[in-house]
């Protein structure tokens, strides 16, 4: 019977991926993310360890929301306190915090634990052009990859 293959921490190795959003729609765009954050483009993913890599999103103010979603889509926050509830439509929240959406958006497609915690750190998103992470030397992540 042949044994489950779980890699080494010593084995993994973690890529830095810069992906420019402009243009992009927000959920297709998202789910090619948590795809590369989770490790699972990766012939070493195994579901238990962090084998992802990191991504840098640039340019997530011009994101492209499909339909009339701009309008319709409501974010929700909780201040934790009663009648603490507060609402916006996703044109508010990009003229406020672009960088929300696509965090949000990724984070429903990570697991809901301490894994998917640590693979939702590894995201970077930057509203404009530019990012602090020429040191790590990011790689253009396959144009393949965000079609698919």
């Amino acid at each position: 019977m042949p044994k489950t293959y779980t890699p080494k921490l010593a084995e993994i190795e973690h890529k830095w991926y810069l992906v420019d959003a402009s243009g992009q729609t927000l959920g297709r765009l998202t789910a090619v993310l948590a795809r590369v954050l989770m490790g699972k483009h990766k012939p070493t993913f195994a579901h238990h360890i962090d084998t992802g890599d990191f991504v840098i999103v640039v340019n997530a103010e011009q994101t492209v929301l499909s339909g009339r979603k701009e309008d319709d889509k409501i974010y929700h926050r909780q201040s934790g306190r009663p009648g603490g509830l507060k609402s916006d439509a996703a044109k508010d929240l990009r003229r406020r915090r672009p960088v929300k959406m696509v965090e949000e958006a990724v984070k429903g497609m990570l697991p809901k634990n301490k894994l998917g915690r640590q693979q939702l750190g590894k995201l970077k998103v930057y509203a404009g052009p530019s990012h602090p992470h020429q040191a790590q030397k990011p790689e253009s992540l396959p144009t393949s990859a965000l079609r698919a």
